[in-house]
Formats: C-alpha cells, structure tokens, sequence
C-alpha cells in the first residue's frame, strides 16, 4: 500500500502537480497501526484529475473531491481548498481552491490527521501533529468555538478518536464540546450512528462510553439510558440496550438481532427449548449481557439433538410416503409434533424410529 500511495503521487507530480497524502493513513502509520484508508490532496483540481486517471469511479466537484482506482487500489483525491462558509452545522456552503498545502491543512479538524507524506517519503508536520501524537491528544485545529459550530460531527469524531487511539481530548475542546453538544441535534442520524457504530464496536468501547457521559452527549444522541448499560464486546448488545430503533436507521439484520435479544434477554438461554428457537448466535449475545460463560452455553447447545427442522432424519417428502398422502397443511403439524419430541428426547432422531413413531399415531389413529 505504501509503495502504491507513493507511485500515485509520483503520477500526479508528473503531470506538474504538488500532492501529498495526509490524515488517517500518515497518522496510523507513525503510530504503527495498520490502516488502508488513503486521502491525497493536491493543488490539481477535479479536471485536471480526470486528465490524469482513467479509472475515476466517483466525483463530486461540489467539495472537489475525486475517486481513482490505481493498481487495483482506491483513492479519494481532494482538490486543496479552504472552505468559505458553512451550513447546516456541518457541510461546507462554499469552497475556493487553493495553492498549498499550508492553506489546505488549517481546515481539517484535529492536529493529529495533519500530518502528510510527499512522493518522496518525506514526513511533512506544519501543525505539530507528531507532537501531539507522543503526547495522546487529540487537539482542535484552531478556535474550538467555531470549528464545533461549523461542523457538529467533530464533536463525536473527537469521541471516536480518542476511543480509537485511547488518546485525551485537550481540555479546551472538552470544554467547548460539553457547551456545543446540543449541535449533534442537527446532524442526521445515519452520520451519527455510523461514528457510535466505530466506538461501540471498538475494544476501548468502556473508555469511548465513558467519555459520551462525561460529555453530556447521551441525551443530545436520543440515548439517554446510556449510563445504564453494561458493557460487552458486541457492538450490537451494546445498541440492543440503547432501545434506538425508533431514533436509528438499522438494517434488517440488526433490526432483527435486537429484536431478538431484547426477547431472550429475560428467559433462560441454557433452556433447550430457548436456544433452539433463537439459535446460538443470539443466545451468545445475551450471554454476555447476562455474564453467563459462553463455554457452558456451547456446551448445551453441541448436546441437543437437533437444531433445526432442517436436522430431523425423515423429510417432509419421506413423511408424506409413509403416510402415502399427497404434501398438504397436515405435514406442519406432524413436523412440529416430531421437533418437539426429539427435542425434549422422547424421541431418537433416527430414521426408523421416526417412521414407527408415525406410523404408530397418525396410521393407526
């Protein structure tokens, strides 16, 4: 990746252009984390780009910003700009490109995601991001007071960072944030939920909650109950607590777990008849909500006979022959009726004694 990322500024500077790239990558590089997230920025502007790359997969000349695959990599390649003004508590309402790096790296956020890379290799650090990277800060670009007013997701990516990292926020910025928090009101939802899906699924979760709280930001992010919640490793446990599905764009998927969770979280998951309804993924799920070892769950769960409709040893076809009767309504019940009993071991999951027990109570009956 690294090497790539430096072929893909050599390109653009044949072409007679400055470009670097800069923020996550950089930083997680001098922090000697893995990361494949790229940003190169660069005075070239989206036209030009597209002059330079044939591969341009997205472009968004509203914020200057182009998508390039290179070597079977992406890149998101941002014209150096300024922005003018803003709207909404978040997106930029006007930008003017610029010349230099230097005019670019004052609009960015927080110190840390300043520091940029040349085609040469070279680390270049206008803003002191290496030291504030020693020293596990993380420190707003300019006056908190305005940059949280200009963008209110900051406030929760300042969160995210210092979840992500385990790094302080400067005192400053915790102060402007406690006082701004009410901002997050305007952001939408699904931009929120996706910085709080980063945190409640990262292993530093208990310190990122923790700072929500410290914040004041529960009740600005509709999750009041917050600070009632116990911490587990699943990110959706954490959401199941929250009761946000009202609040919250989900998937189907976890639209469904929760839902799930939140019915077995009161019932006993080491009873056979729950973890065969609700499956052992679920049932995991409410083990760590409800500090049951998941080795003994497993446990229960690799003794039960079947676990599914799937496992019974005669088909619904095989049925319908011993009972010499065309498929109808009837094969549900008889279905059920022989889940039940293999279940609670009143019947051997075994062919034979499946086709004597149905020839026993639904030929002779």
């Amino acid at each position: 990746m690294y090497e790539t990322t430096l072929k893909l500024l050599q390109k653009i500077s044949n072409f007679g252009y400055k470009a670097y790239v800069i923020g996550g990558y950089p930083r997680d590089l001098y922090l000697k984390r893995s990361s494949r997230d790229v940003d190169i920025c660069t005075d070239a502007t989206p036209m030009e780009l597209h002059n330079i790359f044939s591969e341009i997969i997205y472009t968004s000349s509203e914020y200057g910003s182009v998508t390039v695959i290179f070597e079977n990599v992406k890149f998101e390649i941002t014209t150096f700009r300024k922005e003018l003004s803003y709207k909404d508590n978040r997106h930029p309402d006007k930008i003017e490109y610029v010349n230099s790096l230097e005019e670019d790296i004052v609009r960015r956020d927080f110190t840390i995601n300043t520091l940029a890379i040349d085609k040469d290799g070279n680390e270049i650090d206008l803003l002191n991001a290496k030291r504030d990277l020693e020293r596990k800060i993380i420190k707003m670009i300019g006056n908190p007071k305005i940059r949280l007013k200009e963008d209110a997701l900051r406030i929760l990516r300042a969160v995210r960072f210092a979840t992500t990292l385990n790094f302080e926020i400067d005192s400053v910025l915790k102060l402007y944030i406690k006082k701004y928090g009410h901002y997050l009101r305007k952001i939408s939802n699904d931009v929120k939920k996706n910085e709080l899906d980063i945190i409640f699924s990262n292993a530093n979760k208990e310190y990122g909650i923790k700072l929500l709280l410290e914040l004041k930001l529960a009740n600005h992010l509709d999750i009041p109950n917050l600070k009632n919640i116990k911490i587990t490793p699943s990110m959706i446990v954490t959401w199941a607590q929250l009761n946000a599905t009202h609040k919250y764009n989900f998937n189907s998927i976890e639209r469904e777990s929760i839902l799930k969770i939140n019915e077995v979280k009161n019932k006993d998951i080491l009873d056979r008849k729950v973890l065969y309804r609700y499956g052992l993924y679920t049932c995991t799920m409410v083990a760590e909500l409800k500090g049951i070892d998941k080795k003994t769950l497993n446990e229960e769960f690799a003794k039960m006979p079947i676990r599914s409709k799937l496992d019974i040893a005669l088909s619904p076809t095989e049925i319908c022959k011993v009972l010499n009767k065309e498929a109808g309504p009837f094969l549900k019940q008889i279905i059920n009726d022989l889940e039940a009993k293999i279940l609670e071991e009143k019947l051997s999951n075994n062919k034979e004694k499946i086709i004597k027990y149905i020839e026993d109570k639904y030929l002779k009956s």
